[in-house]
């Protein structure tokens, strides 16, 4: 058993030998580095004002007796110990007693990344120091998977279109430089209207023609369902054309069921399409030609395509785009006829919509014929209308020669 040894502070210490420190002079500090000094009567050997400063453990204080060890506990750590630790690598505390270290199973094993050792009651984990954490096993397996589900997804309707958009541009601007036309400022007009067709979409984008045929029918089918929704068309807004054509394919909108169908009753799904008993009976006849000339198809030329009853040069010209994919001509409807006028695209002021083709196929770069009707009806549809075109919103008017021109002359008339 241990001796139970009672610790005495300094002072106990010193009151037992009968040597009571009593300060006499207090010199006030200098700076805050400084203590406060003190000398005294007696014990002066010990306690010197002049080395004070110097002591740095409470060993300095205790070293008249004469033995290397002292009964007194410092606080601060011993010089002694300081240099001990300098000169040798602790791996561990030595264990007491009290303090033995757990005993390991069998079945722990190792983990190589890290390790624990015991500081005393104290656990200290030790972690292996990954070098390159960029080029670790684990961090490649993660992106290789995130890629593999990111390739797996189904591409989004959007990006197909602008990726078919970069890898097939529409022309440069820079090619039809050289082109003279009617106005010298007709390639910044198409390029503002591109602009702003981009910007507001218009009927003629959902519910136009080239929407009208059922998808999940075949090749010669939808082409003769194109040609019925030109035909229809005339004279009439595509949100009607539209509708009615849904009305006939719930019948099933092929050559021969047209062909049985009695006329009041394809009247009666025609309407209100303008001139719907003169379409239903244009659509009678050119069901028989078809089915007799060309094995229900449609012809793939703009001459056979005229020759049918209720179909004109527009309709002839559009149909062999949408439904053949090839360019013959441009389809000028009403839009186009008006559009072209107003911005001077032609030589002269036309009246009829057959005047106005030719007048454009004389100059327009055979490249621009496919996209001309497309891109002018929906801009006649939005800004550029019949009535009251917005030309505060268009960005022609700057350029247009026909801008505000029927806002002038309604208020000089009133």
């Amino acid at each position: 058993m241990a001796r139970n040894v009672k610790k005495l502070t300094l002072a106990n210490k010193l009151a037992k030998r009968g040597d009571v420190i009593k300060p006499t002079e207090i010199i006030g500090r200098q700076n805050r580095a400084d203590n406060v000094r003190v000398s005294c009567k007696t014990f002066t050997q010990l306690l010197i004002v002049n080395t004070f400063k110097s002591f740095k453990d409470i060993e300095d204080l205790v070293g008249t007796s004469g033995s290397s060890n002292s009964i007194y506990f410092s606080p601060v750590q011993t010089r002694k110990q300081r240099e001990t630790i300098k000169n040798i690598n602790i791996k561990s505390e030595p264990l007491t007693p009290t303090r033995v270290a757990p005993k390991r199973t069998k079945n722990e094993q190792q983990n190589p990344v890290q390790s624990k050792i015991l500081m005393g009651s104290a656990t200290v984990v030790k972690c292996k120091v990954v070098p390159d954490a960029m080029n670790s096993p684990l961090r490649i397996d993660r992106i290789k998977r995130e890629l593999d589900t990111e390739i797996k997804q189904e591409p989004k309707q959007e990006i197909l279109q602008n990726i078919k958009k970069e890898v097939d541009p529409q022309e440069k601007p820079h090619l039809f430089l050289g082109v003279e036309g009617p106005h010298p400022l007709w390639l910044s007009h198409l390029e503002n209207i591109r602009i702003m067709r981009n910007r507001l979409p218009a009927p003629v984008d959902t519910m136009g023609c080239h929407r009208c045929a059922d998808p999940k029918a075949d090749a010669k089918t939808q082409r003769f369902q194109n040609l019925v929704a030109l035909m229809l068309s005339s004279q009439t807004k595509d949100q009607t054309t539209f509708e009615a054509m849904n009305r006939l394919k719930e019948r099933t909108l092929t050559t021969f069921s047209i062909k049985g169908m009695p006329v009041t009753e394809l009247e009666n799904l025609l309407h209100p399409v303008s001139f719907y008993k003169n379409k239903a009976k244009y659509l009678k006849q050119t069901v028989e030609i078809l089915i007799n000339k060309y094995d229900s198809d449609i012809p793939d030329n703009p001459k056979e395509l005229i020759a049918l009853p209720g179909v004109g040069p527009k309709m002839a010209h559009i149909c062999m785009a949408v439904a053949w994919n090839k360019v013959t001509g441009i389809g000028v409807d009403v839009h186009v006829h008006r559009l072209t006028n107003r911005l001077g695209w032609v030589p002269q002021p036309t009246k009829e919509p057959e005047q106005t083709r030719i007048g454009l196929e004389m100059w327009l770069p055979h490249s621009l014929w496919s996209e001309v009707n497309h891109l002018f009806v929906g801009f006649g549809q939005t800004i550029c209308t019949p009535l009251k075109p917005n030309c505060g919103e268009c960005l022609n008017k700057d350029i247009c020669p026909s801008a505000f021109k029927e806002t002038k002359a309604k208020k000089s008339k009133e």
